[in-house]
């Protein structure tokens, strides 16, 4: 490209910039989505949430054959062919962002390849390949351009052994050993994915918890089933150092274990402690905007930056960095352009953990709850008394909700067990909605299915529960 105007130019073609791009094209602007990669999906579809999901799914696939012996089935000469699991992998991402593409092209978004920087507030240059090749012009611009994976220094050493999320997730290899070193969602993913494929999975965390930040109750249901699938988890511990050799890399731990002092040897070393949002090549500083101390873009409910016209959005725009936060705020930014009179206003962002079984949250946690001194009652739906968990062998589950004692409103929901990502909608619904427990109570849910734990815990929190014995307020 050479010089070119817009009304709308948005930087970064992930789940907030496609949608932010689409949104806006369907409101009749002129929109120039840039972004590197051929087709837009961003780090979500090419190298995080699609693949990092699709490589779940065979996960449990294998631990469902292996636990099908207690059902009376005997599955034997279970292999695994790496190579052809690498291709379907990439077969589901070519075909959702080659997808995208031609979305783009229907909704008429012109999509730029290369890197977009400011010159100014009002003028972008794009660079390909470290190239300029041309100048853009905006009226309106969104900052749309994620986060990248961090590693601690110290750690940051050169071999081919070590890796972060995004090596983790080419599949490169099967390791017979690995260390995880954070025990967040990315690594406990990730390290669920190699334990399923022969890895003998390690994990070390420096904080006291697996999933610091998700209630206690939900993890304990993790926790088990993690002791039972990876060979070691160390909490309170920290790596000392790594030392790379041609057959893995040498750790040394730091931390409350008695054993941690001793070097180990592992094949591949996964670092997932984080990531930080990519703020640093934009030239922010030939604009008013400054990020934060962390490299975040502060923003009003309007995702509007100190330059009015430029809005940012995403992982940029601050915690929490999840996509379908970024998709909510992409198009909400886009009606903002189109001059709508909208806001960022969640009363519940929900978050799912992937693993199996999965652990997902929305509103208030327990802990959170009091630390703020919040009054609440808690109510819990064990599945071991599910019909529907007992069918499908997983009685390793629970629903939970908080509610206010007084309006008995639903301040959060939490749920540990297989799906629990795709029945959490329902909690955000519910919390969003105003509802109170009653109105769980009331919905009438299809039996027997595991959504019914929702209705069963809200009759929990008035003792009236037909499948679970509970005290009555």
């Amino acid at each position: 490209m050479s010089n070119a105007t817009t009304q709308l130019a948005v930087i970064g073609a992930g789940p907030g910039g496609y949608a932010a791009a689409f949104m806006a094209a369907d409101l009749g602007l002129k929109v120039a989505l840039i972004d590197p990669a051929e087709n837009p999906g961003g780090v979500c579809l090419y190298r995080g949430c699609i693949p990092s999901k699709a490589l779940l799914h065979v996960a449990r696939l294998i631990q469902e054959v292996k636990a099908a012996e207690a059902m009376g089935l005997q599955i034997s000469g279970l292999k695994v062919d790496t190579d052809r699991l690498r291709d379907w992998k990439a077969d589901v991402v070519n075909r959702l962002t080659g997808g995208l593409g031609q979305l783009a092209k229907r909704k008429n978004v012109t999509h730029i390849r290369g890197k977009a920087r400011f010159a100014d507030n009002r003028i972008l240059e794009i660079y390909d390949n470290g190239d300029q090749t041309g100048r853009l012009t905006f009226e309106h611009a969104i900052i749309a351009t994620g986060s990248h994976p961090i590693s601690p220094p110290g750690l940051d050493i050169s071999s081919e052994h070590l890796w972060d999320a995004t090596a983790a997730l080419d599949l490169p290899a099967v390791p017979k050993k690995l260390l995880v070193i954070g025990g967040g969602y990315i690594g406990l993913e990730l390290g669920t994915v190699y334990a399923a494929l022969g890895s003998r999975v390690q994990v070390a965390e420096m904080t006291p918890l697996l999933l610091a930040g998700a209630d206690k109750d939900l993890v304990r249901f993790l926790r088990k089933t993690l002791d039972e699938r990876f060979e070691g988890i160390h909490l309170e511990t920290t790596i000392k150092s790594l030392k790379a050799q041609k057959n893995g890399i040498k750790v040394t731990f730091s931390g409350a274990e008695e054993e941690a002092a001793k070097p180990r040897l592992f094949d591949k070393v996964l670092v997932a402690v984080g990531r930080r949002p990519n703020t640093k090549e934009l030239g922010l500083e030939k604009t008013r905007i400054e990020a934060d101390e962390r490299g975040f873009i502060p923003v009003d409910k309007q995702c509007r930056t100190a330059e009015s016209h430029i809005l940012a959005i995403g992982d940029v725009a601050g915690e929490p960095m999840l996509a379908h936060k970024a998709t909510h705020q992409g198009r909400l930014a886009a009606e903002v352009v189109a001059g709508r009179k909208v806001a960022f206003e969640p009363a519940a962002i929900p978050a799912v953990v992937f693993t199996d079984p999965e652990v997902a949250w929305a509103g208030l946690t327990e802990t959170e709850a009091k630390e703020k001194s919040i009054s609440h009652q808690v109510a819990r739906f064990p599945w071991a008394a599910s019909g529907r968990a007992g069918t499908l062998g997983r009685n390793d589950g629970l629903t939970k909700l908080l509610v206010d004692p007084e309006s008995e409103r639903i301040l959060g929901v939490g749920i540990v067990g297989p799906g629990a990502g795709e029945l959490i909608a329902e909690g955000v619904l519910a919390i969003e909605m105003g509802a109170v427990a009653g109105d769980l109570g009331l919905t009438i849910h299809p039996h027997p299915t595991l959504s019914e734990t929702l209705m069963e815990a809200a009759d929990v929190f008035y003792g009236v529960s037909t499948h679970y014995h509970a005290k009555k307020r």
